[in-house]
């Protein structure tokens, strides 16, 4: 059951690059006058009537009714719509697509910049109810875990049903037609938990570690250092919600190496401790 009450539209003064994280909500269809960018990978689903994105200067229409999944890194805008019902979209922080270890075909499409739809009809009324069912439990920290593992379930089964049999194996991520902004990001999503230099992004990307560092803070607006820190943070959040692991444990496995930076770091982010954030979900 559709909730019109509480519907959200894109807010053309967001900041770019503004995280989402994770989010299972209502949008009511609008033309976008400017594209929006964010570090989430982004779900749309629409009940009735078409949606046309401008994406990398190509028009690209999304049918009712089939689930389609894109890389918001990439710029987006909504320039054509039909209908004014509401429409499904989620977003899932990229560093958590990436855990999921996905078909390397599909990740590679998505990092490419590919608007990718579902090309099966037969799962609309299963998908509706996926939907609803995120959208009821997003915020009931129980069930932040149970969500992502349905997420996963249903991306691994569209890319599965999307791969030509002869490719899906011997495939690896290819990162020509990936601006070099965008190269350092999946880097870092991919390695956030380790504890990686600049000077390590640097060499991943091949670029002078002061400069990658300054085309990544004219596009994100902070520098490599601070993203790599709100990662480990985001992470940090996902693992006190979801699980039963000790403080001291999760701080370690974000990549922290010790406790005080831990907290320092968390307590600038989100204004509290690890311990009062989890007991405020719990």
């Amino acid at each position: 059951m559709l909730d019109s009450e509480n519907l959200n539209k894109f807010n053309e003064k967001r900041n770019e690059f503004k995280p989402y994280g994770l989010t299972c909500e209502l949008w009511t269809p609008s033309v976008m006058r400017k594209p929006d960018r964010h570090n989430e990978v982004e779900i749309n689903y629409f009940l009735e009537g078409e949606m046309t994105y401008l994406v990398q200067d190509k028009k690209i229409t999304i049918p009712a009714r089939r689930f389609a999944i894109f890389w918001g890194l990439v710029p987006h805008q909504i320039v054509q719509y039909e209908g004014n019902t509401p429409y499904f979209v989620c977003t899932i922080p990229f560093s958590q697509f990436l855990e999921w270890k996905l078909p390397v075909l599909f990740v590679d499409r998505v990092l490419k910049g590919e608007v990718l739809i579902d090309a099966s009809e037969k799962s609309a009324i299963y998908d509706e109810y996926l939907l609803n069912n995120w959208i009821n439990d997003i915020s009931k920290s129980p069930s932040i875990e149970l969500i992502l593992l349905e997420m996963h379930a249903r991306l691994y089964r569209m890319a599965v049903s999307n791969i030509p049999a002869e490719t899906k194996e011997h495939l690896s991520i290819h990162t020509h037609e990936i601006s070099q902004v965008e190269q350092i990001a999946i880097y870092i999503a991919q390695n956030y938990c380790n504890p990686i230099k600049v000077s390590d992004i640097g060499k991943a990307v091949g670029l002078h570690p002061d400069y990658a560092n300054a085309i990544f803070k004219k596009a994100f607006g902070c520098t490599l250092t601070e993203y790599i820190i709100d990662e480990r943070i985001a992470h940090a959040q996902r693992k006190l919600v979801a699980t039963n692991e000790s403080i001291t444990a999760i701080a370690f496995e974000c990549g922290f190496n010790s406790m005080s930076r831990f907290n320092a770091a968390f307590l600038k982010v989100n204004g509290c401790t690890p311990r009062e954030f989890r007991k405020r979900f719990q």
